[in-house]
């Protein structure tokens, strides 16, 4: 490749930068800028506000709390769910396997709208046993908190470690039992260090996950002051939103997320250990009582994780009256009035979502083959903020954005770009990541083949490198539209009358106590989800996985 890139590809490289800085990086910096502002009222700044201020540092430390008390439950969940699954045969084992992620189709507004159908106050669970004089303590704060974040994120961990268990070289300890060290053994100090970058790396994704979370800590939190959920509060109270409060209650998450990721690279990379790839272990057949006592375990696991989106199909065809749902009557109001009477918020989720899958995965190639396949002084720059997104919530995002884009001449505040442009910045690292694999994997020689025989630079991109990538984009399209028609956090925040998304429509039943509609659209919702994995893995096949 020559040292020299053609002036095409440095202003591609510029233009690229320049988009990122206007959209990522000026919406941070008025965030922490505005929080070293002084108020008119107060004389202080929001710095010295949030350090005055009991009710500050204690929904900081709830969140570090609920952060640390559920990235434990989910890393002994998910771990142990993983070894089983990889290294024991018994009844249901297929379906243990795969059932777990059906969590990461069900967006988390709705994960905590039927647990609350379970759960709740008026929940099914809750009466069914208070007919029998049995009453449950309340699942709103730290229990259904804890409860409802762990059985969405510990599918995290449980992919990551799984992943790493099958790659482990079951030699190494066949080699350290034949020294006399028993199996047990073998496993807490041959296998467990090997894979643990890979358990770290999952575990630290979930205390972030949970820091920015702001669905289940909305609905569930109750009294339990959270850092999201407060953040949420100063920019939307009804006396009027606290921009200087706002913008220091997102930094502090900002800067939370950020000491996370230096210490996952941190304690990763102390803890990495290279071994040559070999064969992994043979899954052991159980039978009997252990057969019996596995399975049931794995399986209540299991259970509980799909509970949520039975709960929800269940739900969207029960009679409703109001607040009241009549369980075991059956009704398709629910859904009639949602399709006929209110279809906008679906629409404007497919509408919002397939513009910003298209941008953002237009944007994501050509950054990807910029960074990869022709680097120039400005590619680390554009490496490093494409990633960044990754470090920031939702709630965060969008405040940064109405902030920015609220006047001047790119206002974009009570519009639906703004909406567009917080999922496209929200999922680019998405994109960005499974084209940069493939590119890797593609030689430079074909470029250059194509080159010397007369195809301009550009010309040989769409017409060699483009082809090859191919697989790549569809499954980055498809990962970024899942996630981006059930984005919540940010869309909330930077939406306007008349353009309300389902998940955020899903919210405001919710909040009113409107659970059957709210049901509907949960249903609907899903569907437009699993649709399109649907599509790309049995019609396209297509690996939604392969380079993530």
């Amino acid at each position: 490749m020559s040292r020299r890139a053609p002036t095409v590809w440095i202003v591609l490289s510029a233009l690229a930068l320049a988009l990122l800085v206007v959209f990522l990086v000026w919406p941070l910096f008025n965030l922490l800028a505005s929080s070293f502002a002084t108020g008119k009222g107060t004389g202080q700044t929001g710095w010295a506000r949030f350090f005055s201020d009991a009710k500050y540092l204690t929904a900081v430390g709830n969140t570090l709390i609920l952060g640390v008390i559920v990235t434990a439950s989910s890393t002994v969940i998910g771990v142990t769910l993983a070894y089983v699954t990889a290294r024991f045969n018994f009844p249901l084992k297929a379906l243990v396997a795969i059932l777990p992620l059906t969590t990461l189709i069900v967006p988390e507004v709705i994960a905590a709208q039927t647990w609350l159908m379970l759960l709740g106050n008026n929940g099914i669970v809750t009466r069914s046993l208070g007919n029998y004089g049995i009453d449950l303590p309340s699942f709103y704060g730290w229990p259904g908190l804890i409860i409802v974040m762990t059985f969405i994120y510990y599918t995290y961990v449980y992919i990551g470690t799984l992943a790493a268990i099958k790659g482990f070289d079951a030699q190494l300890e066949e080699a350290a039992q034949s020294l006399g060290t028993s199996p047990g053994r073998s496993v807490l100090h041959v296998m467990i260090p090997v894979v643990m970058p890979a358990i770290l790396a999952s575990s630290l994704l979930v205390f972030t996950l949970v820091v920015g979370n702001f669905a289940v800590a909305t609905l569930l939190g109750h009294k339990v002051l959270l850092l999201s959920v407060l953040t949420y509060i100063t920019f939307n109270s009804e006396m009027g939103s606290d921009p200087i409060m706002q913008s220091t209650l997102a930094s502090v998450s900002i800067f939370i997320v950020a000491v996370t990721l230096f210490v996952q690279r941190w304690v990763v990379g102390r803890k990495r250990h290279e071994i040559t790839q070999g064969r992994g272990a043979a899954p052991t057949r159980l039978t009997g009582l252990r057969s019996a006592l596995l399975a049931g375990a794995a399986s209540l696991v299991v259970l509980i994780s799909v509970l949520p989106l039975l709960t929800l199909v269940v739900g969207a065809f029960t009679l409703t009256r109001g607040p009241v749902m009549y369980w075991g009557q059956f009704s398709f109001a629910s859904i009639e009035r949602m399709l006929i009477s209110a279809p906008d918020p679906l629409l404007n989720s497919l509408r919002f979502a397939a513009t910003a899958t298209a941008i953002g995965i237009g944007f994501s190639v050509i950054v990807s083959y910029l960074v990869v396949k022709k680097k120039n002084f400005l590619t680390p720059a554009i490496d490093y903020l494409a990633m960044l997104p990754l470090a920031i919530s939702g709630t965060v995002l969008g405040i940064g954005l109405v902030i920015t884009f609220n006047t001047g001449f790119l206002a974009m505040t009570g519009t639906a770009s703004i909406i567009v442009a917080a999922y496209v910045i929200r999922r680019m690292p998405f994109g960005v990541r499974n084209a940069s694999s493939t590119l890797y994997n593609i030689p430079s020689s074909i470029e250059e083949a194509s080159i010397s025989l007369g195809v301009p630079p550009v010309a040989t991109f769409f017409k060699v490198v483009l082809p090859v990538m191919a697989p790549a984009i569809a499954a980055a399209a498809v990962i970024t539209w899942t996630t981006t028609v059930a984005e919540l956090s940010a869309s909330v925040v930077v939406y306007s009358a008349g353009l309300e998304t389902a998940p955020i429509q899903i919210f405001r039943l919710i909040d009113t106590g409107l659970t059957g509609r709210a049901s509907a659209y949960g249903l609907a919702l899903v569907v437009m989800i699993i649709a399109p994995i649907v599509v790309a893995t049995r019609f396209f096949k297509i690996d939604l996985f392969q380079s993530r």
